[in-house]
């Protein structure tokens, strides 16, 4: 086994962090950016939907190569491709640069994801050990996406938008030097090179199509054209590749692992933890910066209670996890969640930084409680030469929830208000109460996430579970 333990998890654990990082940090960035670049608020929804396009569509096909070729030279190659996206992103000078620079992280960061849980599995020994890297591995995840705001909001004031991509590129180089040293090679031995090309190509581009449709109809109408066309595409191609994976010999995502409860119970817990916890800080900084007026900085800042809670939420995994299972776990992560997006509904257009604090922090602590036992619920009962695809699906109900999640949120806003308006261009009173009614819908997701964990993880008890050491 690896004789060096304790720097393969600060890389992999690196990677989880700047993954969820990159995430929100370009959210507080967007004003200025669009300021320099000239971004009309139509457009500017390209710097976040390329990224969300190229994560999703290459997520699954990440997760196969990475168990086929090797995790450490996709880790590698993945983390290669992120830092450049970074690289290219911090230099752009056009608006068409920094969208391809973006699309580029995204498939770095679709390639990269599955690759770092599965040398998790295969550079820690089963139990214990395994599940203590897991835990940090996780925490990582959860405490990247608010210290991504905090330090979108410093980065963008005192050194200019641009340092939110050039951070990344140090860390990619950190990464890559060292990750030969201390990270083992594992694959899948196989006899044959057959990668179900066409299920790999049909997939990809579905995904894409149906992610685009979430991100685009909220503007351009649920049943226009230009978007009905795309996701009618896409719909045909997912359900050819559901034909094609079941008559290839070697499919690039082998159906019988839906049948594997905890798989299936993580996946939805995902997509509904994406829905509502991840889509809580695109409307926060849009309250922070567009209701309160608060600078970059000031943005950034009013999440450092969010990131310190969630910090301190990690080190419940471990006595949660071992006394109440998977499913309570998850279910009381929920439940904060949902108490912490109705006090935040209280928020008004005369109000200040002391009112966000209280949901917040309860949010951080139930955020933490998800994210993590989410990622441990899914890697329960999965084969080594499995896990690369395995963490693919988690993730890839993680990206669809989001998108799907704020679409239908969006779609509530446009039917509350009847406007069709973009939230950027409303009158800080109505951008209050479309803030308060996405917040409404992120407790009602929240609540659902309560009842599918109980339900879709009931059998995951914490003796199925080994005990997870949380993050010191």
């Amino acid at each position: 086994m690896n004789r060096y333990k304790g720097l393969a998890l600060f890389l992999l654990s690196l990677s989880q962090l700047i993954l969820a990082v990159d995430y929100t940090i370009i959210f507080v960035a967007l004003p200025s950016l669009a300021e320099e670049l000239g971004f009309t608020a139509n457009n500017l929804q390209w710097v976040v939907s390329a990224y969300s396009l190229a994560y999703g569509g290459f997520l699954l096909i990440g997760g196969r190569l990475s168990d086929l070729i090797g995790r450490r030279r996709m880790f590698i190659v993945a983390m290669g491709l992120f830092g450049l996206g970074s690289l290219l992103g911090g230099l752009s000078d056009s608006q068409l640069i920094l969208i391809i620079s973006r699309g580029l992280q995204g498939l770095g960061g679709a390639l990269l994801s599955p690759a770092t849980l599965s040398l998790i599995m295969s550079n820690f020994e089963e139990g214990h050990q395994r599940n203590r890297a897991l835990a940090v591995w996780a925490s990582m995840g959860g405490i990247g996406l608010s210290l991504g705001l905090l330090l979108g909001g410093i980065l963008t004031t005192y050194i200019g938008w641009e340092a939110t991509f050039y951070v990344n590129v140090p860390i990619a180089l950190f990464v890559i030097i060292f990750a030969p040293v201390a990270l083992l090679e594992s694959k899948t031995p196989s006899n044959t090179r057959h990668y179900d090309f066409a299920g790999a190509v049909s997939v990809t581009i579905g995904m894409m199509l149906i992610v685009y449709y979430l991100i685009t109809s909220p503007a351009e109408g649920w049943l226009s054209a230009n978007t009905i066309i795309p996701a009618s595409i896409g719909t045909v191609l997912l359900l050819l590749f559901v034909v094609i994976e079941n008559r290839t010999k070697e499919p690039l995502v082998p159906f019988r692992l839906f049948r594997i409860r905890t798989l299936t119970g993580a996946t939805l817990s995902a997509a509904l933890f994406s829905a509502s916890f991840g889509s809580l800080y695109y409307f926060l900084t849009l309250y922070t910066q567009e209701v309160l007026h608060f600078t970059a900085v000031q943005s950034g800042l009013s999440f450092l209670p969010l990131t310190i809670s969630a910090l301190i939420g990690s080190n419940f995994v471990n006595k949660m996890v071992s006394t109440a299972g998977v499913a309570k776990t998850i279910a009381i992560g929920m439940g904060l969640g949902t108490i912490g997006f109705l006090l935040l509904t209280r928020l008004s257009e005369t109000g200040s930084v002391w009112g966000i604090i209280p949901g917040t922090v309860i949010i951080g602590v139930g955020q933490a409680l998800v994210f993590t036992t989410m990622y441990i619920a899914a890697s329960t009962g999965i084969k080594m030469n499995e896990q690369g695809v395995a963490s693919a699906i988690v993730s890839t109900g993680q990206q669809i929830g989001g998108a799907i999640g704020l679409a239908v949120i969006m779609a509530i806003i446009s039917l509350s208000l009847g406007t069709g308006e973009t939230l950027e261009a409303m009158k800080p009173a109505d951008l209050n109460q479309a803030i308060r009614t996405a917040l409404i819908a992120n407790a009602v997701i929240a609540l659902l996430g309560i009842l599918v964990a109980l339900i879709s993880l009931r059998q995951s008890k914490s003796s199925e579970v080994e005990k997870v050491t949380p993050l010191h």
